[in-house]
């Protein structure tokens, strides 16, 4: 078992590539110790899925652009995981409802959950105001903006509840490209656009 501290889990499958946005794990710690009193540690945690040490992290990050393709261990440690109180935050870098990532992904959740479990949430969900308040949901990225992926500004994101608590948000919105930058450059946004990562992770312990 790792510290008390809060620690950011990334969490590496057999298939696709899921080493994604790289400077994306330092900027959202940084953001939670510049916003918040969380005990953080700033180092970021890589874990297989198949691996057991999955069931000692409270929030975990998976992302990719190619085809997911869990194994039989993955898809049994994905559900169990879930199903006893974690939190998976799964982030499309196509961000393209239909490309690979996102109809191979959804098409696990299905075969893992059954398919009707991964759902829209509505943009008054808890989620958007567990920390700071976005009131119009989601916020747009400049992926989105810039009509990369399915040229569509996707207006709000799914999740698979389990007992009326999220246990895997999933995005389209390619947030992990968003938030891949220094976070000494942070600086130069007019509103700093890392505040919806520290939403999800005090949802994700909070909740």
């Amino acid at each position: 078992m790792k510290s008390n501290k809060f620690f950011f889990t990334r969490l590496q499958y057999e298939s696709g590539d899921w080493d994604t946005d790289q400077r994306m794990p330092s900027n959202v710690l940084n953001s939670l110790i510049e916003y918040t009193t969380i005990e953080v540690d700033t180092n970021e945690n890589i874990v297989p899925l198949a691996s057991d040490e999955l069931f000692d992290c409270p929030f975990c990050y998976l992302s990719g652009h190619k085809l997911v393709q869990f194994t039989k261990k993955e898809k049994e440690n994905f559900d169990t995981y879930v199903n006893n109180g974690g939190f998976v935050f799964v982030d499309d870098c196509n961000h393209d409802i239909d490309g690979l990532f996102a109809k191979s992904f959804e098409q696990q959740m299905e075969t893992v959950f059954g398919a009707k479990a991964l759902k829209k949430i509505p943009n008054n969900h808890p989620i958007y105001r567990s920390f700071f308040e976005f009131e119009k949901g989601p916020p747009t990225t400049s992926q989105e903006l810039n009509g990369w992926g399915d040229d569509i500004v996707h207006d709000y994101l799914k999740a698979i509840e389990v007992n009326g608590r999220v246990g895997v948000l999933y995005s389209n919105k390619d947030y992990g490209c968003e938030w891949d930058y220094d976070f000494r450059n942070k600086r130069w946004y007019k509103i700093d656009n890392t505040r919806f990562a520290v939403n999800i992770v005090m949802y994700a312990l909070t909740s």
